[in-house]
């Protein structure tokens, strides 16, 4: 996997990508401001939302992202319909943002991405601030699970990436999750990497409402 992608998962939260491109030119670019233009990285709950993010009605507790997420986020069987193989999971984690694990397929270059965002403490408000202005793809998705969600991938004014894309899931007001999703050389071409998220962002809520009983 493009370590790029990875970086790109648990960065474009907070906007933290500025100027960058892949390395392979079809990767997940998404540059923004420096940091969050937001209330304050703590900002209280009644600052939450802003920057026109949904509010999350059902929010779960703190403790689902407090795990790790190579053993948390996705079960094995999921990883295999995700990436095709059984694959381990590998740590990417970022102090600014929180822990992150990727998947992929060494054969195909397919791959999947999970990271927790939960040093920010703004959720899905840091995205919508920082991430929307700033994307070559920005699509707002149904409702994962009950959870607002919104799709997202390149910088604006770049090309938009071939085979790659990002979801970003409010778990609550003041964290998330996000998601990427890099299609094999088969499908890379043909398939919507945008639409395919929604697969893995399901399979991703799914568990995680599983651990703590929701």
């Amino acid at each position: 996997m493009n370590r790029w992608h990875v970086l790109a998962v648990v960065l474009s939260a907070v906007g933290l990508v500025a100027g960058c491109s892949p390395r392979d030119g079809d990767g997940a670019g998404t540059s923004g401001s420096a940091l969050p233009a937001s209330p304050g990285e703590n900002a209280s709950s009644a600052s939450l939302p802003y920057a026109g993010a949904p509010k999350v009605a059902n929010p779960m507790p703190s403790t689902v992202l407090s795990g790790d997420p190579c053993i948390d986020a996705l079960t094995p069987e999921q990883v295999v319909a995700a990436v095709g193989v059984e694959a381990p999971g590998k740590r990417e984690d970022l102090p600014q943002i929180g822990p992150a694990c990727a998947w992929s397929n060494t054969d195909t270059g397919g791959a999947v991405g999970v990271s927790y965002t939960i040093n920010t403490h703004v959720g899905l408000s840091g995205v919508y601030a920082n991430t929307q202005p700033n994307s070559a793809v920005w699509r707002e998705l149904p409702p994962v699970r009950g959870f607002p969600a919104v799709a997202h991938a390149g910088s604006k004014g770049g090309a938009i990436p071939v085979g790659f894309c990002q979801a970003s899931i409010g778990l609550a007001d003041s964290f998330s999750i996000d998601v990427s999703l890099t299609l094999g050389s088969s499908k890379k071409h043909t398939e919507d990497a945008c639409i395919l998220i929604t697969q893995i962002a399901d399979m991703t809520v799914a568990t995680l409402k599983a651990k703590v009983g929701s």
